[in-house]
């Protein structure tokens, strides 16, 4: 029988997750000497390498001595936490990285209060401890202390600690150690992650944790084998969620060797494989033998707290620059993706719309993005909370807020969220001369909020949120105050129009750009919507004057991008979203209509 450990790699954003891995695979002889190992080796797709952050849970394997040991590497930031939940159903042990500066984090508490839900036991890895504002006891103490807060049992307690730098290839298990390799992780690894309860003499038993795809053998159900063993060629049940059954024959069945998969003929229980043949194929169902069909506990995943609606762009530009503009197609590709996304949904709003739910502005701002990429051309709306009624009373979700600011800057950012319905729950120095405070504040006040902060704080403010639980609903919540300056013609942009424009607010837009009337060019100095013309030209005449021909200087517009305008626009805007472009505009590009509904809110 082979020798199986199952693990995943759990921590707050950026503590050095893909990076640890990296060096497991590299240390462990995974890498062949011919073959070059690029940085962050585990986020392969193109988002995950512009910004540096794992999106999708991804798996590896690698042998060290006489072992097998399944990774999995999974994401860190809250809005993919359903990536995170399953993943911990497969795996008998995790790897909690903490930074040894940031210390524990919204996410760090996420993800360990899951991984001490399903029992396991973690081994806590203090990493960049060779940070020069590294305190390792003081993130230790922490660490256990939320161990505590979380309600863990006697053995979770008594956990092991390693210090690492990932980035510099070693680990140790005292401070006072030489810095020398990644072995010491390798044995705690071998020494604490139990083998995989589940015998290869029982009948077959499978859980579908992830999927993929394949254009030759199409859907491909990524698992972990529980019990017996499974054969390329075997004839086995499919138990959905729902509770039906299929029976079909596996066409193909993949192992995991560091970044290769490779063709196997069977796998038994412990070991985690790809599998295909089951067509209709998703994340929580159970595989299992013909004569014994015993399926596991479907997943249960978290409700989404987020949703927006995508509907197709009917602005006067539509067309001009997408691939794919109708609502057919949008509908395939949100049906598409709610197949390998369980943490999401989406619902037909019968008008050419679609209302999607996720878990956070990130994580539906992520599939924009994407689809933007492949070609699709749509409007979102404004992000809102889902709000639920328990025994008559209306809930709404709440957030963990988290930030670390500079002190001169801690005034305003407690005034500023405040306006927010936030509650501050504590307020720690930090040994870097910046302030920790943190908050719970209903998601609404956070819809928008970060491109303020960053402005308030001058760059300086970090902030991380998870979600907490649904909450009474607290009323109305301050949002944007300043107005938007609206276009209200169709044509370019000329320069001479939009430099005289620059003293009303920031602009959007640079000249040659193409406008149309109720496109938002524009954020405006004060309250309220202004109305302007950003294609009107200079009047030509044959007078000659210094004042006449003063040079024309224009400050860079600011550049909006899909997140910054998904967080900006109010009720009444939409983002249009082109492989090209982002533009914000009015739902109503008529002034008159504008004006209109604007006084019958007003009136309401």
């Amino acid at each position: 029988m082979q020798k199986i450990k199952n693990i995943a790699v759990i921590a707050h954003v950026d503590h050095g997750k893909t990076t640890l891995v990296d060096q497991l695979l590299q240390q462990s002889g995974t890498f062949a000497a011919h073959q070059e190992a690029t940085e962050r080796v585990m986020d392969s797709g193109d988002i995950e390498k512009e910004r540096g952050i794992t999106i999708l849970s991804k798996n590896t394997a690698i042998v060290y001595g006489d072992h097998k040991i399944n990774i999995i590497d999974t994401p860190g930031h809250a809005d993919f936490g359903g990536e995170v939940e399953r993943v911990l159903r497969m795996v008998d042990g995790v790897l909690l990285l903490v930074d040894a500066q940031e210390g524990v984090m919204p996410q760090t508490k996420f993800v360990l209060k899951k991984a001490i839900g399903f029992g396991l036991i973690p081994i806590v890895v203090i990493n960049k401890i060779d940070k020069d504002a590294a305190e390792p006891d003081r993130v230790m103490n922490e660490v256990f202390d939320l161990l505590v807060a979380l309600d863990a049992n006697e053995e979770q307690l008594d956990f092991p600690v390693l210090y690492a730098a990932a980035r510099d290839g070693y680990a140790k298990w005292e401070m006072e150690d030489e810095n020398k390799d990644m072995t010491p992780l390798f044995e705690a690894i071998l020494k604490y992650v139990p083998y995989p309860v589940g015998s290869p003499t029982s009948p077959a038993q499978a859980q579908v944790f992830t999927l993929d795809s394949d254009n030759f053998v199409g859907r491909i159900g990524i698992a972990r084998i529980f019990n017996g063993v499974i054969k390329k060629g075997d004839e086995l049940t499919l138990v959905k969620a729902c509770g039906t059954r299929s029976k079909s024959r596996i066409s193909k069945l993949i192992g995991f060797k560091g970044l290769e998969r490779i063709d196997i003929t069977e796998a038994e229980a412990g070991d985690i494989v790809a599998i295909a043949g089951f067509n209709d194929i998703d994340v929580g169902d159970s595989i299992c033998d013909n004569a014994h069909v015993v399926p596991l506990d479907p997943m249960h995943i978290e409700e989404p707290t987020l949703s927006v609606i995508f509907s197709v762009n009917d602005g006067p530009l539509a067309g001009t620059e997408g691939k794919h503009v109708t609502s057919n197609k949008i509908r395939e590709r949100l049906a598409k993706e709610m197949e390998t996304n369980i943490a999401m949904r989406m619902e037909p709003l019968g008008d050419a719309s679609f209302k999607v739910s996720g878990r956070g502005e990130l994580q539906i701002g992520i599939l924009a993005e994407n689809m933007r990429r492949e070609g699709f051309e749509f409007l979102l709306a404004r992000p809102e909370v889902v709000i639920k009624e328990e025994n008559g009373v209306r809930m709404e979700p709440f957030e963990h807020l988290v930030v670390d600011v500079p002190e001169n800057f801690q005034g305003v950012a407690i005034e500023k969220l405040g306006k927010r319905k936030a509650e501050m729950t504590s307020l720690v120095p930090m040994p870097d001369g910046t302030v920790r405070i943190e908050f719970e504040i209903p998601a609404r006040g956070l819809i928008g909020f970060r491109n303020e902060f960053l402005t308030d704080t001058k760059g300086e403010g970090i902030m991380n949120h998870s979600y907490l639980e649904y909450r009474p609903y607290t009323g109305v919540v301050e949002s944007r105050t300043q107005g938007a300056l609206v276009s209200m013609d169709d044509g370019e942009a000329v320069a001479f129009s939009l430099f005289n424009l620059q003293a009303r607010g920031v602009l959007f837009v640079s000249p040659q750009d193409k406008v149309y009337s109720g496109m938002v060019i524009g954020e405006s100095a004060r309250p309220g919507d202004l109305d302007v013309n950003p294609l009107k030209g200079k009047q030509l005449t044959n007078m000659r004057t210094s004042s006449a021909d003063e040079a024309i200087k224009l400050v860079p517009p600011r550049k909006i991008t899909l997140e910054s305008a998904m967080e900006w626009i109010e009720d009444d805007e939409l983002v249009e979203v082109t492989p090209l472009s982002i533009r914000i505009r009015k739902k109503a590009l008529d002034p008159t209509v504008r004006r209109k509904l604007a006084r019958d809110k007003k009136n309401s």
